[in-house]
């Protein structure tokens, strides 16, 4: 199909409208506003639901009562707003309802402000909410993959039964670049699980609600072998240059967009540098970080937040590569030029 010119918080929607989604449930945040007044224009013109829940915590617990009655349903926010949804995230990972969250990161912690950061890495990959749960978390990096992720989010939502969401930050929501759209719509299928309001879903019992300990205990098992599925099932990953690389940035986000300009500028210099990309925060490319682990002489974790994914990267790798933590706070974005001076200090050995 022809490209089109689209800000990626625009792109969410077209994404959502031709993977399936039946309805919208969102209230607008900066810097996420954008996908809630897509919505309230589109998903009318398609024939779909859309409403303007009164909060935040209003929005998640609408999901939750689509998604119980088999609908595709989203929202979107962005770092305040995903936090008044924790408590309704975790009610439907315990009722193994499938749904879309889009979370735009904005800088915090508090109330912060509008510019782009990636704090709401652990939140987002470890949970956030209450009980041991999972989420599959996309990271795109661009306006197609803002599309493309969240089209595919819904199939992959409904094939686990979980929430899957689109971690994007400021500035891939708000910039704009050509799109092209997925030529298909798809449309959900009837769910045997979901209450329909008929004869054939009568006995069916959405709740997150287990008396029993051993009840409760049970579900905890199930989650986990299923969390431990996906591992084996879903980890996608972008690598450059990694074949002969020194170092190797692992970076996501805007965050990864700098690194690739930067690894051309080293290379130019003389230093072997390469990128591994996460698309899927969870499940995280451990095992590919361990395999590259022996023949890199660095990891350089580059994030907008305080090393929340360096955490994970040092888990994978055991030891044995040094990992270092290149992070900036509060909106700041490093230039290329910036990450390469750094990069070259760090790889000359110190004069005595």
């Amino acid at each position: 199909m022809s490209k089109q010119l689209v800000m990626g918080n625009e792109a969410v929607i077209y994404g959502a409208l031709l993977g399936g989604a039946t309805h919208f449930y969102g209230y607008p945040i900066t810097p996420a506003s954008e996908i809630v007044h897509a919505a309230a224009y589109y998903f009318p013109l398609a024939g779909r639901s859309f409403l303007q829940a009164e909060s935040e915590i209003s929005a998640i617990n609408m999901i939750y009562g689509a998604a119980s009655a088999g609908s595709r349903a989203m929202t979107a926010s962005s770092g305040p707003g995903i936090s008044l949804m924790a408590e309704g995230i975790s009610y439907m990972a315990g009722a193994e309802l499938p749904a879309v969250i889009v979370d735009v990161q904005r800088a915090g912690p508090g109330l912060g402000y509008i510019w782009p950061e990636q704090g709401d890495y652990n939140a987002i990959v470890k949970g956030g909410g209450h009980g041991s749960y999972r989420n599959v978390v996309f990271a795109p990096n661009s306006v197609q993959e803002m599309c493309d992720f969240t089209c595919r989010a819904f199939d992959i939502a409904d094939a686990y039964r979980m929430t899957v969401v689109i971690l994007s930050d400021a500035y891939i929501g708000q910039m704009m670049e050509p799109l092209v759209l997925p030529a298909a719509v798809k449309k959900g299928r009837r769910k045997e699980w979901a209450v329909y309001g008929d004869r054939e879903s009568r006995r069916n019992l959405i709740t997150s609600i287990y008396v029993s300990p051993q009840v409760l205990s049970d579900l905890n098992i199930k989650l986990q072998e299923k969390y431990h599925r996906l591992e084996a099932e879903l980890v996608e990953y972008e690598e450059v240059e990694t074949g002969d690389a020194e170092v190797v940035f692992v970076a996501f986000g805007i965050s990864a967009r700098v690194c690739f300009s930067a690894l051309e500028r080293l290379r130019q210099q003389g230093c072997k540098a390469g990128l591994l990309r996460p698309k899927t925060l969870y499940p995280f490319p451990r095992k590919r970080l361990a395999a590259l682990a022996p023949g890199v002489e660095k990891f350089i974790v580059v994030e907008l937040n305080n090393g929340q994914m360096a955490d994970d990267v040092e888990l994978a790798v055991a030891g044995r590569t040094p990992v270092l933590r290149y992070n900036w706070y509060g909106g700041i974005i490093p230039s290329a030029d910036m990450i390469v001076g750094k990069v070259l200090s760090d790889m000359t050995p110190a004069t005595v």
